[in-house]
């Protein structure tokens, strides 16, 4: 079966003045799938969005979007995606409607009204749709402003950092418009720095380390690099070093420390590395065990192991 690419991009360069961000981006997107775009502060991901989107121009390199080549079919490229980031483009001072409306007439969508009113709908807006947008909340805003990139349904979706700072009750209304949108036949790309989104979302992913991606597969194809997180809380704090000693040996990762929890724990790649062997290893070394335990790895952990940065803040807005 052949499988059709929303987004195929080929060697994309781009520079500013002497520092390159992009080093040659190769990134394939298959239609009807949400592909989480990862990567390190720095590492190129919002200035690939912004060369996908023709925000920007790529020095060197090609990418078909929708269809449609990037440089040479610009417009037909925007007129076939949609575009939201973390911070919401909506005005202030139109109420929801009025600005679902504005933006139907904009993309000259047939019925603006009723297709304003099916989205505020979907999106849980409804009873707000008559109050200006300034007294939205930050949730309710960044849906209104995913409603405003859906009013004439884009084939595709760039979704940048789309639930920065929410709560977890608004975040959880985005991870399901996110899959509502990919069970209608929407392509979804997104870039997040909760990896744990990521996880929820996303097909597969594509990691992006200095301007190239380094990493593709499914979470679960990239958990598989990482093998398994071991782990051990101590009785007494003291013995943490002892306990990091031997993690470091059977994993040969270097152990990461919880003071708090009285635990330290390490990656492994090591398949034949079990539980009693664990606590044997443990024991042996006079280690005082309240605890130890192997889970699989999350994407944390794959971020850790692969890029060798720690993994993005994942703490949420109050």
């Amino acid at each position: 079966m052949t499988t059709t690419y929303a987004v195929l991009s080929e060697g994309l360069e781009k520079r500013f003045g002497a520092v390159p961000a992009l080093r040659g981006l190769d990134l394939a997107v298959a239609e009807g799938t949400v592909c989480g775009l990862l990567g390190p502060n720095g590492a190129g991901k919002t200035t690939a969005v912004r060369l996908l989107t023709t925000l920007l121009r790529p020095d060197a390199g090609s990418a078909r979007v929708a269809g449609h080549d990037l440089v040479r079919e610009a417009a037909a490229v925007r007129s076939r995606i949609g575009v939201t980031g973390q911070y919401a483009s909506v005005d202030g001072d139109l109420t929801g409607r009025e600005n679902l409306r504005l933006f139907a007439r904009l993309h000259r969508v047939r019925g603006p009204a009723a297709r304003a009113d099916e989205l505020l709908e979907r999106f849980g807006l409804a009873e707000a749709a008559g109050r200006r947008a300034s007294t939205y909340s930050g949730g309710m805003r960044r849906r209104l402003d995913l409603a405003a990139s859906l009013v004439r349904a884009p084939d595709v979706l760039f979704l940048d950092e789309p639930t920065t700072g929410l709560d977890p009750a608004s975040r959880a209304r985005i991870w399901q418009a996110v899959r509502d949108l990919k069970a209608d036949g929407t392509t979804v790309l997104l870039t997040t720095q909760y990896l744990e989104e990521a996880d929820q979302l996303a097909d597969g992913i594509a990691l992006v380390e200095r301007g190239r991606v380094s990493h593709t597969g499914s979470p679960a194809e990239l958990k598989a690099l990482v093998g398994s997180y071991a782990e051990a809380v101590v009785t007494d704090v003291d013995a943490l070093p002892k306990a990091a000693a031997v993690l470091d040996q059977l994993t040969g990762s270097e152990p990461v420390f919880d003071h708090e929890r009285g635990a330290v724990g390490a990656l492994s790649t090591d398949p034949t590395l079990t539980l009693p062997r664990l606590v044997r290893e443990l024991d042996a070394a006079g280690v005082p065990l309240l605890d130890a335990g192997l889970r699989p790895p999350t994407l944390d952990d794959v971020f850790l192991r692969l890029t060798g940065a720690p993994a993005p803040t994942k703490e949420l807005a109050a």
